[in-house]
């Protein structure tokens, strides 16, 4: 990579896609970024309708598909690891660069807390103390949970001790990618209400836990935060902590074909293996 661009960005905002379609773009930019066609990449993007989204090795039996079905919800499985996410009332990030970008090279926590410091500094503009967890071993009770927000994992970020944006990784093909959740309002615990329970007991148990371990921005701010202001916050934080020099863009019409190949051959046959009915075959 040109050492003179190494500060140059893409600042990508996307307007609100479905789960496929936010999916195969994040995709097809962490293929062009990877192969030097297209520059390192922000993208700040929300999702519509609501999705449920699956981290890429996630059993599909974590979900409830009647339940799923009578919200409303759609289902995705993304190309991250990590656990279930309600995707709804949030702003999410995504960063793609190729892996030997100096703030996403070495290992994969590393590169996370690098990535944190911009989060952190997002959040510190719109008047919130934040903490970049620390390194965490989990239990086998942790790992097992379906819920994203319930445990904090390495380096991602807390507020008065309550998780608040959620994120994962893969790299691949000689790319990185990172994308994470903001949740900005709402009832923070509703995806439980499309998750699999032994009881309604249980459910109202893992309800009110998550109420208790994680938190949306307005609940900690205490005031309602527009996605324009946190995108803008959440832009700001990134220049200002890493350096980047952020250039407002759009993709490119190969992002978009590729996009559309990989919505049409990828994601959408993995939607269509993820509804209710093929779930209810699999259970």
């Amino acid at each position: 990579m040109n050492p003179g661009l190494l500060g140059k960005w893409r600042l990508l905002r996307t307007p609100a896609a479905s789960g496929p379609e936010n999916m195969a773009l994040d995709q097809a930019i962490l293929e062009a970024a990877s192969r030097g066609e297209s520059p390192p990449t922000l993208r700040l993007y929300s999702w519509q309708p609501p999705c449920l989204s699956l981290g890429h090795a996630q059993p599909l039996e974590d979900v409830d598909p009647a339940r799923l079905a009578a919200l409303g919800w759609h289902l995705v499985r993304r190309p991250t690891g990590g656990r279930a996410i309600l995707h709804t009332d949030e702003l999410t990030y995504s960063v793609a660069a190729p892996a030997t970008h100096p703030d996403l090279s070495g290992t994969v926590l590393a590169s996370y807390r690098k990535i944190s410091l911009g989060l952190i500094a997002g959040l510190e503009h719109l008047g919130l103390e934040a903490e970049v967890q620390p390194e965490v071993k989990l239990t086998e009770a942790e790992r097992a949970n379906p819920i994203c927000f319930e445990v904090p994992s390495s380096y991602e970020i807390t507020s008065l001790g309550r998780k608040l944006i959620g994120s994962a990784q893969v790299r691949r093909q000689g790319g990185v990618l990172q994308h994470g959740s903001l949740p900005l309002a709402g009832n923070i615990s509703r995806i439980c209400l499309a998750l699999r329970f032994e009881s309604d007991k249980e459910r109202a148990a893992a309800s009110q836990s998550l109420a208790q371990r994680a938190a949306t921005l307005e609940t900690l701010v205490g005031r309602p935060v527009s996605w324009d202001e946190a995108a803008n916050a959440m832009a700001f934080g990134f220049a200002e902590a890493l350096g980047w020099e952020l250039s407002p863009g759009e993709p490119t019409e190969k992002e978009l074909e590729r996009a559309s190949h990989l919505r049409a051959e990828r994601f959408a046959e993995q939607t269509a293996s993820l509804r209710p009915d093929s779930a209810r075959r699999a259970s």
